[in-house]
């Protein structure tokens, strides 16, 4: 999808909150997007994701399944979890057992299933998030829009949605995000922007880690059919089983995983550790 020359304001006499914005989110692409606290950002994925129309300018191409996880999630539905999910599934065009099979699947992915008969009005933060998370995930999205999606989950269920996140680029999706943690996703974003005044800059590349110079690891176990081989540029050895262990630094995780499911035959990813 593109956007080219897009601004936003809200009301006639109030100022301009983006404007002559110009971006392209190829398929696949991993985008993030950052900026100071009331610069846009929000804004701009709420364009991307086609919640807000432009006030100016064009947005063309966007896919017809797109997904949003918002900053602040509404909870004050009468359904419960796995109702609600259920119900946005048929919405997408799932089918009933296939739309509760995979509000189910994404519950329990994100440490949510306890709670899938749980009203959604009783969830605490955290766990509404995770609901929030998955009704995104639900129908396999071609377009992902992430604004802070990771604020309130716990260490786990953040780790599950960067895997989610490279998951989707790696079959074919685009995904457009903003967070607070400069360390999130780190060395796997296709592009970076920053919102500055109205404006949408491109982000110099940080200057990547000197191999003198170790940073933190990440253990990656996978398995695959017997005898599958590693794709290029991963080093290890299945084991009879299909079973392979892969360390990487941890600038290089998201890359990792991003190859091994895009491989065809795909890996399948099991577990992913941090080192201490």
């Amino acid at each position: 999808m593109n956007l080219t020359g897009v601004g936003r304001r809200y009301g006639r006499r109030r100022p301009w909150v983006l404007r002559g914005i110009s971006l392209e989110v190829p398929p696949g692409a991993l985008v993030r997007v950052e900026g100071g606290n009331g610069g846009g950002k929000s804004t701009l994925l709420r364009l991307v994701a086609g919640i807000d129309a432009p006030t100016e300018g064009r947005v063309g191409g966007r896919p017809p399944r797109t997904a949003y996880v918002p900053e602040r999630f509404p909870v004050a539905l009468p359904l419960t979890a796995i109702s609600y999910l259920t119900h946005l599934g048929r919405v997408h065009g799932l089918g009933r057992a296939e739309a509760a099979r995979r509000a189910a699947h994404w519950l329990e992915r994100f440490g949510a299933a306890g709670h899938a008969r749980t009203p959604m009005a009783e969830l605490s933060k955290g766990t509404s998030q995770k609901v929030a998370v998955a009704q995104a995930l639900l129908a396999g999205p071609e377009l992902l829009v992430l604004d802070e999606a990771w604020t309130g989950l716990d260490a786990t269920a953040r780790r599950e949605l960067d895997l989610a996140v490279a998951e989707r680029t790696a079959a074919g999706a685009a995904v457009v995000f903003v967070d607070h943690d400069p360390a999130r996703l780190a060395g796997a974003p296709d592009a970076h922007y920053r919102v500055e005044a109205t404006s949408l800059v491109l982000v110099t590349p940080p200057t990547v880690m000197s191999p003198t110079e170790p940073g933190p690891r990440v253990r990656i176990r996978a398995t695959a059919a017997p005898g599958t081989v590693l794709p290029p540029g991963l080093r290890g050895r299945p084991d009879p089983d299909g079973v392979v262990v892969l360390t990487v630094d941890a600038a290089r995780s998201d890359e990792a995983l991003r190859t091994l499911l895009g491989a065809r035959p795909p890996w399948h990813v099991r577990t992913v550790e941090e080192l201490p």
